[in-house]
């Protein structure tokens, strides 16, 4: 039995072919949506590509470019199609390619699918990137002389101004490490050289923050160093006072941005995916209708059209068939090595039956 099986007069194959015209050009609108945010995630990602460890979360935007760009090509295609089909003659052009069309649009809906469930999974991933990636170039936000690091104190500093965060998870990380160069340390004096030396790895650690890390609403002067001293500031008292540092960590404040962009764009791909499906549905009902047009003859006859000819069940187990007789297929070619003269005998019933290919009867040796 049928699956959504409708039946359709004239007027109405008509009316579908051309609303599915009208669909599919719409759909190509979609593709290029997809392929501009494909494109505009990639940048997100390249702008702050050196705080990141990983670089293969780039697969996420260059699968939305490319299914963006072969969303336009399908739809591009599937509208010249349906606006042929308004004449069932122009139809006949066609016919052996719409269901190839129809299977492979199929499965491209699973791609897009698979881009919309890409952008909520990639958190995770983004988050230990963040956190690898940032940890990395805190450590050389002193390395302004050395060739290749000397952009990162300022990325970093711009980045805890525009994000309004400070360190990688907070502000007490900037403690663990030397954030100042060692050019600009007085080495004359004794404190400094102290301070050296009781560390095991010869760093000068401090409690102290870059200038970055000040909350600018803040109406008091910034505190960025000696932060747990009470004594080294008037009026203070740093375990129950609101410091005025930003408090968010910079990875948590990226990922949230990030995560916007992803939970946004994959919005848009997932409405984009039951779109497709929409419009794949109707030209499947248009196939099948017409289809039946031409088995009556008559091209103003009504028709029926159906998304499955059988239910879902015999569907999955005449394809299982085909599949098992492909096997079939290919065990006899190795069989014979491709001589069709040489007879393989049946070895058992199992070999015969309309769902099963036909063996060659070895003759009888009387």
């Amino acid at each position: 039995m049928a699956v959504l099986k409708v039946k359709f007069t004239k007027t109405k194959r008509d009316k579908l072919a051309q609303l599915l015209w009208i669909l599919n050009w719409i759909s190509v609108v979609t593709g290029v949506i997809l392929f501009s945010l494909g494109i505009y995630l990639k940048v997100e990602l390249i702008k702050r590509e050196e705080l990141m460890a990983q670089r293969a979360i780039q697969y996420v935007p260059n699968m939305l470019i490319a299914v963006g760009l072969i969303a336009c090509a399908i739809n591009f295609l599937g509208g010249k199609i349906c606006y042929d089909c308004v004449d069932s003659t122009k139809f006949l052009r066609w016919k052996l390619i719409l269901l190839p069309y129809i299977i492979c649009t199929f499965f491209f809906t699973f791609c897009v699918l698979a881009g919309a469930l890409m952008c909520y999974s990639m958190r995770g991933e983004l988050e230990e990137s963040l956190n690898q990636g940032l940890a990395e170039a805190m450590k050389f936000y002193k390395d302004t002389d050395t060739p290749g690091r000397c952009f990162l104190k300022r990325t970093v500093d711009m980045l805890q101004i525009e994000f309004q965060c400070c360190g990688n998870n907070g502000y007490k990380d900037w403690f663990q490490i030397q954030w100042i160069s060692s050019r600009y340390l007085d080495m004359s004096k004794k404190e400094v050289v102290d301070r050296l030396r009781s560390n095991v790895e010869g760093r000068y650690l401090m409690d102290g923050v870059p200038f970055s890390c000040c909350n600018t609403f803040s109406p008091r002067p910034c505190i960025q160093q000696h932060i747990t001293n009470n004594s080294a500031h008037f009026n203070y008292e740093h375990q129950t006072e609101i410091l005025n540092l930003w408090m968010k960590g910079c990875r948590q404040a990226l990922l949230e941005h990030y995560t916007h962009i992803m939970q946004s764009i994959g919005l848009t791909v997932l409405i984009t995916w039951l779109f497709e499906l929409s419009v794949l549905t109707g030209v499947r009902f248009l196939q099948t209708s017409l289809e039946n047009v031409l088995k009556h003859g008559d091209p103003n006859s009504e028709s029926e059209g159906w998304l499955l000819e059988n239910s879902l069940m015999e569907t999955a187990r005449i394809n299982l068939n085909i599949i098992k007789n492909l096997g079939k297929c290919n065990q006899i070619d190795t069989a014979t090595n491709g001589d069709p003269n040489i007879n393989v005998p049946c070895s058992s019933k199992a070999h015969y039956g309309p769902d099963n290919l036909p063996c060659k009867q070895t003759p009888d040796a009387s």
